[in-house]
């Protein structure tokens, strides 16, 4: 029998655990085992946990083995909803809506139907979008610090697909692709469908450990280091001019594509420079209106140096064609008519103002956030294991994240990722006050 490659042996874990085949809070075979069982090495066994523990279907408990991780609520990979009891909160995705929203897209809707060629809505776009549309992004964009052409823009259905697209046009099998050791969620799904390394890089108070990811640079190729310079999500960081000065400055020496993800960046008023903007030739800038409009709005946009459009552009064609012309219209249409900037002032109150509630219902414990924003790195006690938590509150009808959905890593840090959007403002005091006595009367 031929030994069992690394890859296969993640991807029929990972099936098996997905489809229930193994139950949650089996314990797997000890390393030695499983090498022993695939035929593969010792430290490809390790591997093959370490990848499971990064999509977070296992976990890992010193002493006592490897176990599939107790899913409860929504971590960010398997949007399982259910819930024992009514639900109370729901705090582990962040859907922002603006009181009228519905009128807004109602009158939206009648101007649609009463201009001059709404049949054309019903055409096939072109990939990437016509000129027109994608000048108008190009526009916007200039309020964010990017001064791009609108040929050097893609419209996409959401950030994800503009995320997919530009990974599957710079991208091989393979390559090594740096990320946050704490970081979006996406991202590894991402890494995961594309067959790339995915190499987390240490993180501080402030950002990325860019000593760190110099190192992993020299010491080996990187293709892409993936970045979420402002208002990280989930630790809420901004990089400073400096940081973002020498990050392009390693990825010029290290012949590295950064890929910059811009999705809550309109959170923070007066940024750096983005990294598109110090380093035009080598970023791709990937955003979309999902958080400053509406989740259900899945319109985004990839900003891609110009050797990189042609390919891109193909890459489109093979996943989607073009974007929907209707929802490109009322996308357009917002941006040029001035509702998105608008609507991300009332977004930047509203998170201001949750970020308030929130500091005053949780204090005396381990929080990290921008002032500014829907999320909350909430740190727990090391007795205090995250998914047995995150059980916890989903039976008292509160949904959270867990650190596992967010690290790239073998390392899980005892945490839990709180996010603020979804609850009504004035229910959602009650919700953390609630989350806050669950937590305290867990034993240690």
């Amino acid at each position: 029998m031929r030994p069992s490659s690394y890859k296969a042996v993640v991807h029929e874990l990972a099936a098996a655990i997905r489809s229930g085949a193994i139950p949650v809070g089996t314990r797997l075979p000890t390393h030695r085992a499983l090498a022993r069982e695939r035929r593969i090495a010792l430290a490809t066994a390790t591997r093959v946990y370490a990848e499971l523990a990064a999509l977070g279907l296992v976990v890992g408990e010193p002493g006592r083995g490897t176990f599939v991780r107790v899913r409860s609520g929504y971590d960010g990979l398997e949007p399982s909803r259910a819930l024992p009891v009514p639900r109370v909160a729901d705090l582990s995705f962040n859907q922002p809506l603006t009181p009228g929203q519905g009128d807004q897209l109602r009158q939206a809707l009648r101007a649609m139907a009463a201009s001059g060629d709404a049949e054309a809505l019903l055409r096939q776009h072109p990939p990437g979008g016509h000129r027109h549309d994608r000048a108008v992004v190009a526009t916007y964009l200039l309020g964010r610090g990017i001064d791009t052409a609108p040929h050097n823009v893609l419209l996409t259905s959401g950030t994800q697909q503009a995320l997919d697209i530009v990974l599957h046009t710079l991208t091989r099998p393979g390559d090594v692709l740096v990320v946050d050791a704490l970081s979006y969620p996406g991202i590894k799904l991402l890494a995961s469908a594309h067959d790339l390394d995915l190499v987390p890089v240490p993180v501080t108070a402030a950002g990325p450990d860019l000593d760190a990811l110099d190192e992993m640079c020299r010491a080996r190729p990187v293709r892409a280091i993936y970045t979420i310079p402002t208002v990280h999500n989930p630790l809420g960081w901004v990089l400073d001019r400096g940081q973002r000065d020498r990050l392009a400055a390693l990825a010029r020496s290290h012949n590295c594509v950064i890929i910059e993800d811009g999705t809550y960046a309109f959170l923070e008023s007066s940024p750096p420079p983005p990294l598109q903007a110090l380093a035009p030739e080598r970023t791709c800038y990937v955003a979309g209106l999902s958080k400053n409009v509406a989740p259900g709005l899945r319109f985004g946009f990839a900003v891609l140096p110009d050797r990189h459009v042609e390919a891109a552009t193909r890459s489109l064609r093979t996943a989607a064609w073009g974007a929907p012309g209707v929802v490109t219209a009322l996308a357009t249409g917002w941006i040029a008519d001035g509702t998105v900037t608008r609507l991300e002032e009332d977004r930047r109150e509203d998170a201001a103002a949750r970020q308030d509630i929130a500091r005053a219902a949780l204090a005396g414990l381990d929080i990290t956030a921008h002032p500014v924003s829907y999320t909350v790195w909430l740190g727990l006690e090391p007795h205090q294991r995250p998914d047995h938590v995150a059980a916890v509150l989903a039976e008292k009808g509160i949904l959270v994240s867990t650190a596992d959905a967010f690290a790239t890593g073998p390392h899980r840090p005892p945490a839990l990722r709180l996010a603020l959007a979804t609850p009504p403002r004035d229910e959602l005091r009650a919700a953390l006050h609630s989350l806050e006595d669950a937590i305290g009367a867990i034993p240690p």
